[in-house]
């Protein structure tokens, strides 16, 4: 009940030990080992997500990849990740239906989704967010629109 309500630290490293870059694959390590999968959203030929993936699949956990534009840089990680056998995420139900039963049970059922209530945002605010939407816009076509 303690670590639920004030949270935990497991390092290999003594607490006095500032965050150093060459450190963050222990790290991750740890923490690919405690979650029953790991999601790789966006990711570099060479980054970190992909260390960590990488310790996942040698710890047999799950691997799940969410594919992205295919000029991006940042969708490189992922790509590859599903070409070598990574389960291709289409949306939360993909993670979900993989599960454990135990950690799906923990899960609660997600509420509908509601609007931005915009009742108390200033008029110029609720132009502002009038603008926007769930899909990618330059921050140009933002600006020529407002």
């Amino acid at each position: 009940m303690a670590i639920e309500e004030r949270g935990t630290v497991i390092s290999e490293f003594p607490i006095t030990l500032k965050p150093e870059r060459n450190n963050f694959p222990a790290r991750n390590r740890i923490i690919s080992g405690l979650s029953p999968s790991t999601v790789v959203i966006e990711a570099g030929e060479k980054s970190g997500a992909l260390i960590t993936a990488e310790f996942a699949l040698e710890q047999g956990r799950e691997v799940f990849a969410v594919p992205g534009r295919v000029n991006s840089p940042a969708s490189a990680g992922p790509h590859r990740l599903i070409q070598n056998g990574a389960k291709l995420v289409t949306g939360p139900e993909s993670v979900i239906e993989e599960l454990p039963q135990a950690a799906r049970a923990n899960l609660t059922q997600p509420s509908e989704t509601k609007g931005l209530d915009t009742a108390a945002l200033t008029p110029v605010e609720r132009r502002v967010v009038a603008l926007l939407s769930a899909e990618e816009r330059h921050i140009d076509e933002v600006i020529q629109n407002s």
